[in-house]
């Protein structure tokens, strides 16, 4: 029997991928580590049972080497896939670009399909399990983050169907409401500014910290969420798990809440109070 095995996209260090691969090597998993370049993950290259794999997700000829590469190490089989690979895109709605929104959608929801549809046949070789990293952004709509909301919801959706779809085949699906976690997401992305004549130039300071992550005071830090989440994938967890900072409150806002108090909590130092209408 081929040893338990996970493959993780998105590990670039200083990362949620990144803490959930060490975490799982912890717990005597194999563990593929995959991101775009190969040299952002070079400080687990020596660490044992872990194997470092080029992936690119929005490329079906860089999901088809990594498909080949895991059957060749595990003899066709693996025993869970994290598909934790995201992009983000603050930017009002009336201003962002829509092929920049397109190539977001790209990694965020046709990414996930795509590495899915490619490990499907492996994971259920193992009746395994898959894990989808969605987020709060996804149960609330935050203002200038309506796309990158809109992404994560759509994966949420996508994740819970595809837990019933996989039913069958003995395999869990896991939705991870992700909360607010320390991640190079942020550091990742370019300095944010409005386009000229921007209707919000008055809001394009709060706007900036929030593309910056500097609109949210409290985080996880990516070992404490790893931790948390792999003890809830080894335990044998299926359907939507809340974690990371802020996920319950906002499980609780975004469930119970009626929607005047959610549009007021959403617009809280977003700088829309200092946006005036144009003639």
């Amino acid at each position: 029997m081929a040893p338990q095995s996970v493959l993780i996209t998105g590990c670039s260090e200083g990362g949620i991928g990144y803490a959930l691969a060490v975490e799982f090597q912890k717990r005597g998993l194999h563990v593929f580590a995959t991101a775009r370049t190969v040299a952002k993950m070079a400080k687990l290259e020596n660490v044992p049972n872990v194997t470092l794999l080029s992936l690119d997700v929005t490329s079906p000829e860089s999901i088809a080497a990594a498909v080949e590469a895991v059957k060749l190490k595990t003899g066709g089989t693996l025993s869970c896939l994290v598909n934790n690979s995201g992009s983000q895109y603050v930017m009002p709605i009336l201003d962002l670009d829509i092929n920049k929104a397109k190539e977001m959608y790209e990694v965020n929801v046709w990414g996930v399909v795509a590495v899915t549809q490619a490990f499907a046949p492996l994971v259920i070789s193992a009746k395994g399990s898959i894990v989808n990293m969605a987020s709060i952004a996804g149960c609330m709509y935050p203002p200038f983050m309506g796309l990158y909301s809109a992404s994560k919801s759509a994966i949420a959706t996508v994740s819970e169907a595809l837990r019933l779809e996989m039913k069958p085949f003995g395999v869990k699906v896991v939705t991870v409401i992700t909360g607010s976690v320390q991640s190079n997401i942020f550091a990742n992305a370019p300095e944010h500014h409005l386009p000229p004549g921007s209707r919000y130039a008055s809001a394009e300071k709060a706007i900036a910290n929030r593309a910056a992550g500097k609109d949210v005071k409290q985080h996880s830090t990516p070992e404490e969420f790893a931790r948390s989440l792999v003890s809830d994938v080894l335990g044998g967890a299926s359907g939507k798990v809340y974690r990371g900072k802020m996920s319950t409150m906002v499980r609780v806002v975004s469930t119970y809440m009626p929607t005047f108090i959610i549009d007021k909590l959403s617009e809280l130092d977003t700088g829309l109070d200092q946006v005036k209408a144009k003639p």
